[in-house]
């Protein structure tokens, strides 16, 4: 995934170099021709460091694009996005393999459950995503495993190895059971990601999902899977509120569910405060500021009661991608919570380090009063709560 990079000044070695050359040349070609010519290469390039496993180079190829500015850093993050996720087969047929991704937000007051999915349940599954999300002839190979955020593949090879694992899978429309071993500890939070992680694979050139035939739209799509994916993913998740986001090839469904999750962790808390709490929406506040390191990094949200200036509760909601201060924020966060139910939102101008408890490392909330303050819930709900509010 894209994320924000801040430049060091280092010697590249030739590779990298090579890379920000083809990355340059790409971000000037001006005809689709040149176009193919250059993404070929580029795409020889990365794929040959992904075979080896060597991050380093192409993380330090995009450092060095991201601080010089242009088209060049989103040509190259976009490569290196396409060249980890995407194959291209020749196992008899021409193929092509698309890892995708079918994120699910979710809410509740107890932990929100990730890890191993029964044979049964996944049957239900694939059912459900061939009839609704993929076109007619599409073969797909599920993981056996509902993902949180801590355990996605952390780097741009291991997202590759695991491609390349699904891709074979699906080829023969078959599942896969995940070696769960080295998988990292799920953190609870009161509103989480999980994600269902799969490969599609069709003849090359042919239609993969719903919406690429002639009579399907994404709208569509979404809704049937909502539904009817719906009714087969909440077992999985018991005691959560539960939202599904449309399947996509894994990049940019994980980027809509970074998205989407910042709306619906305000309406949740709002939710679990009101249910916790035993109090209507109105009888809530909300002061949001925002946070700097270097630069603009986030807005934080810290709830309270309107007859006090204790928080509650507080929400963390992060700046993605291209975002600056030069997009409208605060307006965005002030209608989400106006549509929850809120009436009395204070906005604060000025800028706020980004501070933590020193005790238990969590981000520090701001007050009605403008001071940095630890959210805590009064002692009576506090026990039945998540540990990890933000």
């Amino acid at each position: 995934m894209k994320r924000s990079r801040f430049t060091r000044r280092t010697k590249q070695n030739p590779a990298a170099e090579e890379l920000i050359r083809l990355a340059g040349s790409l971000a000037q070609s001006s005809s689709r021709i040149e176009d193919a010519f250059w993404q070929n290469r580029l795409a020889a390039a990365i794929n040959h460091l992904l075979a080896e496993g060597d991050d380093d180079i192409l993380n330090g190829a995009l450092d060095h694009l991201y601080g010089a500015g242009g088209r060049a850093y989103d040509e190259l993050a976009d490569m290196a996005e396409s060249c980890c996720e995407s194959k291209q087969l020749e196992a008899g047929a021409a193929q092509d393999v698309v890892l995708f991704a079918a994120p699910v937000l979710a809410w509740s007051r107890f932990v929100i459950p990730s890890g191993p999915i029964s044979p049964d349940h996944l049957t239900t599954l694939r059912v459900q995503l061939q009839a609704h999300i993929f076109a007619a002839d599409t073969k797909i190979g599920l993981a056996d495993y509902l993902w949180s955020p801590d355990q996605l593949p952390q780097s741009y090879s291991e997202t590759a190895q695991l491609t390349e694992r699904l891709a074979k899978a699906a080829l023969h429309d078959k599942d896969i059971k995940l070696d769960t071993a080295g998988l990292q500890e799920t953190t609870n939070f009161l509103s989480d990601t999980r994600y269902l992680i799969g490969a599609a694979a069709v003849a090359r050139g042919s239609a993969m999902f719903r919406w690429q035939e002639d009579d399907g739209s994404r709208g569509d799509a979404l809704k049937q899977w909502r539904a009817q994916g719906g009714d087969a993913l909440r077992p999985l998740l018991p005691a959560c509120a539960v939202e599904l986001l449309l399947p996509q090839p894994y990049h940019a469904a994980a980027r809509e569910a970074d998205r989407a999750s910042r709306p619906y962790s305000l309406r949740a808390a709002v939710a679990f405060l009101q249910t916790t709490l035993n109090i209507a929406a109105t009888d809530l506040r909300a002061v949001l500021a925002p946070y700097y390191d270097r630069q603009l990094e986030e807005f934080r949200i810290g709830f309270s009661m309107t007859d006090s200036t204790d928080v509650v509760h507080g929400v963390v909601w992060p700046l993605l991608e291209a975002e600056d201060e030069s997009a409208d924020t605060p307006t965005q966060i002030e209608a989400v919570l106006r549509e929850a139910g809120l009436r009395e939102i204070i906005t604060l101008d000025h800028r706020f380090p980004m501070e933590y408890c020193d005790d238990c490392g969590a981000p520090l909330y701001p007050n009605p009063d403008g001071e940095p303050s630890h959210a805590e819930l009064p002692e009576e709900q506090a026990e039945a709560a998540p540990r990890h509010l933000h």
